[in-house]
């Protein structure tokens, strides 16, 4: 019986998954069966791999609850007999993927890597074999039989992150990717240097659950100078509108116009919940710690501390899909499920 780990990749489509016709230079999916044609290296992995594909992969622009879902239920139904899974997924939207499978994966004992390239497989200077090779390595990981990692992670130019404390921050860069209020989980180099520290730790003898339940009445409103309150008004009124992540300026801050107050307070009192995330690319919200966050804070809007906007909008998806009682609502939202907020 091998005692080599079991990995599965996950193809959801992507620039990774993707090679170059050099006669049209058009790019066209591969088949993941071949992998190990494009990249001869991943016989040096002392692990089993075997992979499986979308049956018509999508650019990740076109990501959506319904595909978070078929990831979520290809894991649960191959979970039994798998060490790790590698998630192959576009750039774009893989920070809120990330971030929805590690709410979806209760009790998750097995790591979940996402990856991907800016480069596709078969270009020259592709990015695409390092992040590949090193994702699977890492998922690989075993210590006296077990896993190492037991969470939703994303691995990119040489660094694993906490999948939801991600952000992509750049559209042509290898270094796409950061994690502003969390150090990497691993960094990459001659050696993988594993801050396990950081790692979130595994519930011992829970089994795995998987949430498929997500609530997209949502909305994500950047606050700006000169917002006009007819097209705020307009926005919270919105049939069916369930939830709202703010995004204000620093540490939580909004105008004090009497106009954005009370449509704020209108909201909350209907029964949505509106949460304050920072606009800044890192830092948290503290409501209370200048006038202009704190009669947010009396309105009742949840703080979202150091969660990222990803994190915070499928959090929500996630936590209204449960039906949570509205009294109990703010303060489950502000508690770490995943590791995503800062205690």
């Amino acid at each position: 019986m091998s005692s080599k780990a079991k990995i599965l990749l996950i193809y959801t489509g992507g620039t990774i998954g993707m090679s170059k016709d050099f006669e049209t230079g058009a790019l066209k999916a591969f088949n993941f069966s071949k992998l190990i044609q494009k990249i001869p290296e991943i016989k040096q992995l002392d692990c089993e791999i075997e992979s499986v594909s979308f049956e018509n992969p999508i650019d990740s622009s076109n990501m959506n609850p319904k595909m978070w879902t078929k990831i979520a239920t290809i894991i649960e139904e191959n979970y039994a007999a798998y060490d790790g899974f590698v998630v192959l997924h576009g750039s774009d939207t893989m920070s809120y993927s990330a971030s929805a499978l590690s709410f979806m994966l209760e009790n998750l004992a097995k790591p979940v890597v996402f990856t991907g390239s800016q480069l596709p497989i078969g270009d020259l200077r592709t990015d695409a074999k390092e992040n590949l090779i090193t994702a699977i390595q890492i998922a690989s990981l075993q210590e006296n039989g077990k896993p190492v990692i037991n969470e939703v992670s994303l691995y990119f130019e040489y660094k694993l992150y906490r999948g939801n404390r991600t952000s992509k921050v750049n559209a042509e860069h290898f270094r796409a990717f950061t994690a502003p209020n969390y150090p990497e989980l691993v960094e990459s180099g001659v050696h993988l240097k594993l801050n396990s520290h950081l790692f979130l730790p595994v519930k011992e003898g829970a089994d795995l659950i998987v949430h498929k339940n997500l609530d997209n009445h949502v909305a994500i409103i950047k606050m700006f100078p000169g917002m006009s309150e007819v097209v705020l008004a307009s926005i919270l009124a919105t049939p069916g509108l369930r939830g709202i992540v703010l995004e204000t300026y620093g540490s939580g801050n909004a105008p004090t116009e009497e106009w954005f107050l009370n449509l704020i307070e209108k909201a909350i009192n209907s029964g949505m919940h509106i949460v304050n995330v920072t606009q800044c690319s890192g830092g948290s919200v503290n409501m209370g710690q200048y006038e202009t966050s704190t009669a947010l804070k009396s309105l009742g809007v949840i703080s979202g501390k150091d969660i990222t906007t990803e994190a915070a909008i499928t959090k929500l998806m996630y936590l209204l899909g449960h039906n949570i009682p509205q009294n109990e609502f703010k303060d489950v939202f502000e508690t770490a499920l995943r590791g995503e907020i800062s205690l």
